[in-house]
């Protein structure tokens, strides 16, 4: 088998990408031999190292054990990818709201470039999907995501791959693992601040997890369903959004006892010519395949016109997020390209 190199390029270098490196280092005998495919990481970003790039390849032992690899320091962006040569930009940096930037921008600089792109970022999906979803075919380039939801479980390339023509008509989960830890430690007897702190130190939680507790990550997954999945130029501010801090311990456990919990439900549908959106707390049976779900376990019904389709990930770590990164890229190297994404 012909073997090709590949440069890479890794916007962001906290826990996703340092999971990143170390899988391709694991599985690069792998992707070398099933595959013919090898790489080399040629530019890392950060904010707190900058653009930093070789384009023989960056010292990934040093980047992991925190040392300053042999590079050129870049003055932004474009630089960067031109200097490192990239191929691949994959891009971990941290999610933004109310715009999607900078990762938008990256994302833009990298198929101007040339590169395919892997994506972790949900903002880029929510604010800018048609516009690089445009871009990267114009480019002939792939423009993946697969990390975006429910970390790695294949659920873009799932549609785009094996459910062609297929039309979904709604979909209904639990997406957002800090709210289900939440609620599950108040039904054990503690309150909403001892909860949060529990799931901050099993490292669940963020540091601050406002966005969890209020159901904005939550939203900003379902909207970017909605848009990949449904064709739906579906806004943020248009989700029903209400978290789970409206609901107090002492609800949490009545409900409990009455078989009927309480889960965080993030759902989608058709109506017509919209399809409408919620995030909210809501009671289930006890039968409901949601019920039982706890911990960072991740669940998604789909309502799709020939069969129903319920995937379950259980208990994910960060590397299912670097394996969802990993995976788009032999997606982007090895296929014929039909390079716009899901």
């Amino acid at each position: 088998m012909n073997l090709k190199l590949y440069n890479l390029c890794l916007v962001g270098f906290g826990n996703v990408g340092r999971a990143l490196v170390r899988l391709l280092l694991e599985k690069d005998e792998r992707m070398r031999r099933e595959h013919g495919v090898a790489w080399r990481l040629t530019g890392v970003g950060t904010r707190r190292m900058g653009w930093l790039a070789n384009a023989d390849g960056l010292d990934t032992t040093a980047l992991l054990e925190s040392g300053t690899p042999a590079h050129t320091r870049c003055a932004d962006v474009n630089e960067w990818l031109r200097i490192a040569k990239a191929d691949v930009l994959l891009e971990a940096s941290s999610l933004s709201k109310r715009d999607g930037q900078p990762a938008i921008s990256y994302i833009r600089a990298a198929l101007e470039h040339g590169a395919h792109v892997a994506s972790a970022n949900k903002g880029p999906l929510v604010h800018a999907y048609d516009e690089l979803r445009a871009l990267a075919r114009e480019k002939q380039r792939c423009f993946l995501f697969e990390s975006t939801v429910m970390d790695g479980t294949p659920i873009f390339s799932l549609f785009r791959e094996a459910l062609p023509v297929a039309g979904l008509r709604g979909f209904r989960g639990l997406l957002n693992s800090t709210t289900n830890v939440v609620l599950a430690e108040m039904e054990a007897g503690r309150t909403l601040a001892e909860a949060v702190k529990r799931a901050q130190e099993i490292g669940v939680a963020e540091t601050d997890p406002t966005d969890d507790l209020e159901g904005w990550d939550a939203a900003v997954k379902v909207v970017a369903l909605a848009r990949v999945l449904m064709g739906a130029p579906l806004r943020l501010e248009e989700v029903e959004r209400r978290g789970i801090a409206t609901v107090t311990p002492e609800q949490v456990r009545a409900a409990r006892a009455a078989g009927m919990p309480y889960k965080l439900i993030c759902r989608a549908e058709r109506r017509g010519e919209r399809v409408v959106a919620s995030v909210r707390p809501e009671q289930i049976p006890l039968s409901d395949p949601l019920a039982p779900l706890t911990g960072t376990t991740s669940c998604l019904h789909f309502d799709i016109d020939v069969f129903g389709l319920t995937i379950i990930e259980h208990k994910p770590g960060v590397e299912a997020t670097a394996y969802g990164l990993l995976a788009d890229f032999l997606r982007a190297v090895r296929e014929p390209l039909e390079p716009q994404g899901a």
